[in-house]
């Protein structure tokens, strides 16, 4: 972990230095820096007719000043510059007036050939520039040690500007290194957010689907209890008083749940109690509830409970919510059986009744498009239709267990 570490420390601090050198490197004008460097060589090369002009040396001070003001132009044609700088070398070394010790110009020019020219200059320069140096040195008389150290300098000249030359494609390769990173967080990003939009998106969806549930079942049962009030409540108050009590025992319950579901709406910085929502244990408690009016449910469990996963508890809620909320509203039927069968790799949930409920359309009403939803989002799959063995209709819900597990 600490290598990691230590190879990214390193790594943006070479990015942050390159970064520095390009900023510095774009805000200084190249063709003023020239014009300076053109202009320094050619003070250097003037030196000596301070003190010597007289009318042979005019020729060499041309000569001279000839290897330092093409240096103005050496970005722009860097062989081009070293050709003719190196041919004024030639002919004021031949002149033999009092001239140059060391060769400026020309160190300079090939510098600029090996850091900025294609690969076949630099070779043909390569190539050319002993003989020409070896004639320099020739016509100047010098003595060995100093055609050497000439020699030497113009080759560490070579040498610097290959060295520039590597590290300008570094520092290049860095930066497109440093926009493609970018680039690609800046697509990490969109695509976070992105996700974070569809994530919201099935949010909405999930309590859009479990206040239709809420709502549905609430206001089912309250109407077909506010119906059968009036009709008993002079034969048999008592009754007529049960009625009432299941209206608003389900308008309580629609309440709160509408309440825990719209809890998760706050901002994650809101703080308060918030109840669990229902699971397969309340089951029994709902069909209790859908007990109290003229309908009779029947609840069975069978086999040993298994663990499911949060979203699976709540779907098998809600698949039997959503499907006793239609036995009441539209079957017309007077007894709902509901049975939960727990095996070794799957859970199953079945719903059935006696009424006449009708065959479903291709695409089945709201309710039974959500729980067909519900059934897929946690794994499992749900069969809906009329009953095979009888009359009435059936819902029956299968989650894999194994499956939930695995999760």
């Amino acid at each position: 972990m600490s290598h990691h570490l230590a190879e990214h420390s390193a790594d943006h601090h070479v990015r942050g230095r390159a970064k520095h050198t390009l900023v510095l490197m774009r805000r200084t004008n190249p063709q003023l820096v020239d014009v300076l460097i053109a202009l320094s060589v050619w003070c250097l090369v003037s030196l000596p007719f301070l003190v010597a002009w007289k009318s042979p040396y005019r020729l060499s001070f041309f000569l001279l000043s000839g290897t330092a003001i093409p240096l103005i132009w050496r970005r722009r044609a860097p062989f081009l510059v070293s050709s003719v700088i190196a041919v004024f070398s030639v002919s004021a070394a031949l002149h033999h007036r009092p001239g140059q010790q060391f060769q400026f110009g020309m160190t300079i020019a090939i510098y600029t050939v090996f850091a900025h020219g294609p690969r076949r200059q630099r070779l043909t320069l390569a190539a050319l520039a002993l003989p020409i140096t070896l004639t320099v040195e020739y016509a100047k008389h010098q003595a060995p040690q100093q055609a050497t150290f000439d020699i030497l300098a113009l080759t560490a000249a070579a040498a610097f500007g290959l060295a520039t030359r590597h590290r300008t494609a570094y520092i290049a390769g860095i930066e497109e290194r440093t926009r493609r990173l970018e680039y690609e967080r800046d697509l990490e990003i969109r695509r976070a957010a992105a996700e974070a939009a569809r994530a919201a998106a099935r949010e909405r969806a999930r309590i859009a689907r479990d206040m239709h549930d809420i709502l549905a079942h609430a206001v089912s049962l309250m109407t077909v209890q506010a119906e059968a009030g009036p009709v008993v409540v002079r034969s048999d108050p008592a009754r007529a008083e049960a009625a009432f009590d299941a209206i608003a025992d389900a308008g309580r319950d629609a309440m709160v749940q509408l309440r825990r579901i719209l809890g998760t709406l706050k901002e994650a910085d809101e703080t308060g109690t918030r109840a669990p929502q229902p699971t397969v244990a309340n089951i029994a408690d709902l069909v209790a509830e859908v007990g109290r009016t003229d309908l009779r449910v029947v609840y069975e469990s069978v086999g040993e409970r298994r663990p499911l996963r949060s979203d699976a508890e709540i779907a098998a809620y809600r698949v039997v919510q959503e499907a006793l909320t239609n036995t009441v509203r539209h079957a017309h039927a007077t007894t709902a059986t509901v049975r939960l069968e727990w095996g070794e790799d799957t859970m199953r949930i079945t719903i059935t009744d006696d009424g006449r409920g009708g065959r479903p359309g291709p695409g089945g009403g709201h309710g039974l498009v959500g729980i067909r939803e519900r059934a897929t989002a946690c794994g499992g799959s749900v069969t809906i239709g009329p009953r095979v063995t009888g009359p009435g209709f059936e819902v029956a819900l299968r989650i894999p267990l194994d499956a939930v597990r695995a999760s």
